[in-house]
């Protein structure tokens, strides 16, 4: 007994220590798994937050990502502050301009109407005042894609871009307002249009539209460009709001019209914005000293400076229903208008001196509408409506009889003398649709001059004799009414007074064969018509054009 007595208290320890070596590696495994576990977790939160960084760098903020377009010395990069939503866009590249972009774009794509808006201020100096910070719309990231922007220049300068097709020359419509603090772009349509923020906060309209066929999606976005490829410029982009929505028919008993009076130049094609008004009005005239604009506005024809300002209305008497046909003398003395406040308020032909005064009446007869002033001073040009038909007439400026000049059956519009008297150049549906023809100043040898598809109106000859701009609408649209997709299109003159006649039959229009070869280019496409170009509207030198666009803005 007391041998297993012995034996037993000999193997308790043993079988102690056995127990606890059997708890310290369970204990020692579950430590390890635990360290594994923990090990892990910290892994994932490492690989978390760098997958989160990595995000963030891709897809900064609203945009879904960002990278350099076209050819850059060096890489460009968005820097995204989520406390503060602002993006910091550091980049170099030579320009967006010409054929070819070079910059650094934060984007996402969109369909449908969009409004992009941002504050925006450079940070330094700048090597470059034409460095650019900008609210884009682009079809592709391809260096050469159709685009239209809002470009914040170093120097202030503030303008609406646009490549209206792939690899085309970039344009721009400039704005009268420098340096604006927050800035929009909206998309409507197919129209791109600027506005801008004034000291209180109120967006302005600031431009023109232009009119782009963008497919679905496209880009949308802020971008910068340096302007020196050598060299990087930032731009910090705040309080950024990228909108769409479902686009609407145009609803002008529902909606604001804006006119804008703009010039374009005919050589760079680019646009630069006189005035805008949330209302109608027509028709802009240059005086002979080229720097003051005409146009006509609630019956009253109003002046303002090419460079911009307040308009100022003219005296005319009693004509206190002035039309969109109107025309300054070539002396620059006198202004002939057209006026609908008499008798039986169809439209009459008169004259006043141009500092204002009393009306002195020309036609007889109603409706007339004056379109046209000889060289020499001694003649109008006018349309009659005479026993149910539309002709051009002559008048004596001093009064006396009207000579019918057209006869064709259909509407003849628009008469205007060329600078050297000889013709006048007028729009005829004789045809079958509208399209420009010509004739001596006597009316005889009558003789097309466009011949496309599309109904073409109010020619207008360059000072030179070398241009003639005319408005051009789809091939669908009758007469010329307001609110339509329009052109300004430009045709190449130059040697047609030389030109071979082809043989016609006695009693048939001539047709020079060079008026179907000359070059026909698009100065703009527009939301217009009516109001547009009604009058003579080349500046005196013969290199701008004076013009009003309009916008059909929903309250």
């Amino acid at each position: 007994m007391e041998e297993c007595l012995v034996k037993r208290q000999s193997l308790a320890p043993s079988l102690h220590w056995k127990t606890l070596a059997k708890w310290a590696a369970l204990v020692a495994e579950v430590l390890a798994v635990a360290g594994i576990l923990a090990m892990a977790f910290t892994a994932g939160n490492y690989f978390a937050v760098q997958k989160a960084a990595l995000q963030a760098a891709n897809y900064p903020g609203i945009f879904e990502g960002h990278g350099d377009v076209g050819s850059v010395s060096h890489a460009g990069f968005v820097e995204y502050d989520a406390a503060k939503k602002t993006y910091t866009i550091s980049a170099s590249g030579e320009n967006m301009w010409s054929t070819q972009d070079a910059f650094h774009f934060a984007w996402k794509k969109a369909s449908g109407d969009v409004a992009v808006t941002a504050d925006i201020s450079f940070l330094g100096q700048g090597a470059q005042e034409h460095r650019k910070a900008v609210l884009m719309v682009r079809q592709s990231l391809d260096a050469d894609s159709a685009y239209a922007d809002v470009a914040l220049h170093g120097n202030g300068l503030t303008s609406l871009q646009y490549r209206d097709e792939k690899s085309a020359n970039t344009h721009e419509i400039q704005a009268n307002i420098s340096a604006p603090k927050r800035l929009r772009l909206i998309k409507r349509g197919a129209y791109f249009s600027m506005w801008l923020a004034d000291e209180n906060g109120k967006f302005q309209l600031a431009s023109g539209s232009t009119r782009i066929a963008l497919q679905e999606p496209f880009y949308v976005g802020i971008g910068v460009c340096s302007h020196d490829d050598k060299v990087v410029e930032r731009a910090v982009f705040s309080n950024v709001e990228v909108k769409t929505e479902t686009p609407r028919a145009a609803n002008t008993s529902a909606a604001t019209i804006y006119s804008t009076l703009e010039v374009i130049s005919i050589d760079s094609t680019d646009r630069r914005v006189v005035y805008i008004a949330p209302e109608r009005f027509e028709a802009p005239n240059w005086m002979p000293d080229g720097k003051t604009l005409l146009f006509n506005r609630n019956g009253r024809i109003e002046k303002i400076p090419v460079t911009g300002g307040t308009p100022e209305v003219l005296d005319t008497g009693f004509a206190t229903r002035c039309n969109n046909d109107h025309l300054v003398s070539p002396d620059g003395t006198q202004l002939g208008i057209s006026d609908n406040s008499q008798e039986n308020q169809q439209s009459l032909v008169y004259i006043v001196p141009i500092s204002g005064g009393a009306p002195r009446r020309i036609t007889e007869k109603s409706p007339s509408y004056l379109h046209g002033w000889s060289p020499d001073g001694k003649t109008l040009a006018f349309v009659g409506k005479r026993n149910g038909d539309f002709d051009v007439y002559a008048i004596p400026a001093a009064g006396g009889e009207e000579t019918r000049l057209t006869t064709a059956k259909g509407l003849d519009d628009g008469p205007e003398y060329t600078r050297d008297g000889k013709y006048i150049y007028f729009n005829s549906e004789r045809t079958s649709h509208m399209q420009i023809w010509r004739m001596k100043a006597d009316g005889s040898e009558q003789e097309q001059v466009t011949f496309g598809e599309e109904n073409d109106w109010f020619p207008h000859v360059s000072p030179d004799g070398q241009w003639m701009v005319f408005l051009t609408y789809d091939k669908s649209v009758t007469g010329h009414p307001a609110n339509k997709d329009v052109s300004l299109r430009l045709m190449n003159l130059a040697g047609l007074s030389k030109a071979s006649v082809t043989s016609v039959r006695p009693g048939e229009a001539r047709n020079p064969s060079s008026f179907r070869d000359a070059k026909i280019t698009v100065l703009a496409k527009l939301f217009g018509g009516q109001g547009t170009i009604n009058v003579p509207s080349w500046s005196p030198d013969g290199t701008q054009l004076a013009f009003v666009s309009y916008q059909v803005v929903p309250k």
